[in-house]
């Protein structure tokens, strides 16, 4: 099977990724130590963003090789 072109999630997840690397960088040179607690948060944002992205690509992935199931099995008959 052919893959495409543009992936979105892939897109999105480095996308997610960037801007999250970016605001810890933004919040170290506006805040200097106290920024801590807040480069968690945009960590933690970060790591559910990476979860969901995969979790979606799981789901996906399941459903196409279902539907390649059914496809198989229904010229078998």
């Amino acid at each position: 099977m052919a893959k495409k072109a543009f992936d979105a999630l892939r897109a999105l997840a480095i996308a997610s990724q960037a801007l999250g690397f970016i605001i810890i960088i933004t919040l170290e040179t506006l805040m200097g130590d106290n920024a801590r607690p807040w480069q968690a948060v945009t960590l933690a944002a970060m790591v559910v963003c990476a979860l969901s992205v995969a979790l979606v690509r799981h789901y996906r992935a399941n459903k196409a090789r279902k539907m390649r199931d059914q496809w198989r099995h229904g010229d078998d008959e």
